[in-house]
């Protein structure tokens, strides 16, 4: 019981981080709607293996040598925010386009490229592993059972699937592709204003 009482906020400062409305979930929204449920699953999964490729350097303690390392930092910093600067070029066009494009390719050559889209968008994000960081050093105390590590991950990777992929699922129903549809424009051009400010905060943030 006291294990399970040392792990709870562990899982609900993961829960609060990942259901918050940001790049990667705006991300996730906006797939579903415009092109369907299952690229918006594909991209709701590479976000969650992006996502714990970070929890499993940060449980190998490279989170640690970043910090020290400043340079590091600051490549990863310029690709994610140009990464995000270009996710918001992408939608600020798809904003300024009155036709609405045919329907959705879902070979799976596209969903696989929706899924690496995901991965990308997470990988580029040096704030996850520096977050995942602070989740380690939250869970792991100096009296943790040996399977404390695996139980982190293990109860962060099922939050993580239930609420990336609760996001596709929800946000690719009828009712919102519908919606979609008629607030294309507007929808898009929210996700360029989220991204652009994403990208401008990333790079100009301080290492």
């Amino acid at each position: 019981m006291d294990h399970l009482q040392q792990l709870a906020p562990v899982y609900l400062t993961y829960l609060i981080v990942i259901a918050s409305p940001g790049p990667s979930n705006m991300a996730i929204m906006g797939a579903a709607m415009n092109q369907g449920r299952a690229h918006g699953v594909a991209l709701a999964l590479g976000v969650l293996t992006g996502s714990f490729c970070w929890a499993g350097l940060a449980a190998a303690g490279i989170s640690s040598v970043l910090t020290r390392y400043a340079e590091a930092l600051i490549v990863m910093k310029i690709a994610g925010g140009l990464y995000l600067l270009y996710l918001a070029w992408k939608s600020a066009k798809s904003a300024m386009t009155e036709k609405v494009s045919g329907v959705a390719d879902i070979t799976p050559a596209s969903r696989l490229a929706s899924y690496r889209r995901g991965v990308l968008l997470h990988l580029t994000n040096p704030k996850a592993i520096l977050g995942w960081g602070a989740i380690m050093t939250l869970g792991l105390k100096p009296d943790a059972p040996a399977h404390t590590l695996s139980a982190i991950i293990g109860g962060c990777a099922v939050l993580g699937f239930i609420v990336f992929v609760g996001y596709a699922l929800l946000f690719s129903t009828a009712a919102m592709a519908n919606g979609y549809r008629k607030a294309r424009r507007v929808i898009e051009g929210t996700l360029a204003a989220v991204f652009g400010y994403a990208g401008l905060r990333l790079l100009l943030s301080k290492p």
